[in-house]
């Protein structure tokens, strides 16, 4: 992995820009982090050609770096301002996690591969985003100790909605989660409008691995 960023870089990010904005992508914040965010750092050097194609790509364990559009659709459902305290399920190679710093996140993360982990915090740390907190653990699990939170999102395919995740949400919190079978899922957005009262939006189809579950969570 290259930290590099040279011109070349910049001019196929802001061609990368131009295709989220083609599909849909509208939210300012997230064009601007998409922009600034050296996608092609979290992939080893002999992939680097692939950084900016608006494509998934594995990154070892088992899991992938998401698609740049579903990074910005994402990030856009989450409406977030500047500040608010996030929490991410599923770190993976730290590129969705620098998207949100970069917005002004207070983020606290999880991910349940070690490897993916510390891979993820090197990296991320290199690029100069410090004020995230990343965890190795169960995500299904949430993180009870920093709750409520403005908005969690979900970074892999879930059979249901786990119930530990709304109940972390604030009042006016959002979670967006994709929900489905192995194959595809359907994107969701749970508003937290009361301590009993949640609204439901669903979005688009997509293809996500397998969010697991397992015990515990550490630093």
């Amino acid at each position: 992995m290259s930290l590099e960023d040279n011109y070349l870089h910049k001019g196929m990010r802001r061609r990368l820009v131009e295709e989220l904005k083609s599909k849909g992508i509208k939210d300012k914040a997230v064009l601007d982090a998409i922009m600034i965010v050296p996608r092609h750092v979290f992939f080893d050097n002999i992939f680097e050609k692939d950084a900016y194609d608006d494509k998934a790509f594995p990154i070892g364990e088992g899991q992938t770096i998401s698609q740049p559009y579903t990074v910005a659709f994402q990030s856009q459902l989450l409406d977030i301002k500047k500040d608010d305290k996030i929490l991410e399920i599923g770190t993976g190679s730290g590129y969705q996690s620098s998207v949100l710093l970069e917005m002004g996140a207070k983020l606290y993360s999880i991910e349940r591969h070690k490897p993916l982990h510390n891979k993820a915090v090197k990296q991320i740390a290199k690029l100069g985003y410090h004020k995230g907190q990343f965890y190795v653990g169960d995500g299904t699990k949430g993180m009870s100790a920093y709750a409520p939170y403005d908005g969690i999102i979900v970074t892999a395919g879930a059979p249901l909605v786990p119930s530990d995740l709304v109940k972390q949400l604030k009042i006016g919190g959002r979670l967006i989660i994709p929900v489905g079978d192995d194959s595809k899922q359907k994107m969701i957005r749970l508003t937290k409008v009361g301590e009993k009262e949640i609204q439901k939006e669903e979005f688009g189809v997509f293809s996500f691995v397998p969010l697991i579950g397992e015990r515990g969570w550490q630093k």
